[in-house]
């Protein structure tokens, strides 16, 4: 289990505080665009997550490929260096994926707002 952390909250920017959530992600488990969004408290906020994840592929340390639509497709595939390179990311990380959607996606499925519930 990951340990708990509160966001910073002077940090205002949007993108850094989804790319601060999806460091946190374990290998070996993915969430989605709106479990994230809700978790930052932007419920309607999973397109603007998508967003981010599509400009993380420059940044080091950002495990984007474990950020997949609601269930578990790997809609954001195209954005990586090759149309592969998402999937194969995944199964680095010992995700298994069949015809680019995530296997067993209940038991994959990492949701902060639980995982990182802060009292």
């Amino acid at each position: 289990m990951v340990k708990p952390i509160k966001l910073s909250e002077a940090n205002a920017d949007f993108f850094d505080r989804v790319y601060q959530v999806v460091r946190l992600i374990p290998r070996g488990r993915a969430t989605s665009y709106g479990a994230i969004a809700k978790y930052l408290g932007a419920k309607s906020g999973s397109r603007m997550v998508g967003w981010a994840m599509n400009a993380a592929h420059k940044l080091e340390n950002v495990p984007a490929q474990r950020v997949v639509n609601r269930n578990g497709l790997l809609t954001g595939k195209m954005h990586f260096e090759t149309p592969t390179k998402m999937e194969e990311l995944l199964k680095s990380d010992g995700v298994e994926v069949r015809n680019d959607q995530i296997v067993n996606w209940k038991e994959i499925f990492w949701d902060p707002m639980t995982e990182l519930n802060i009292d």
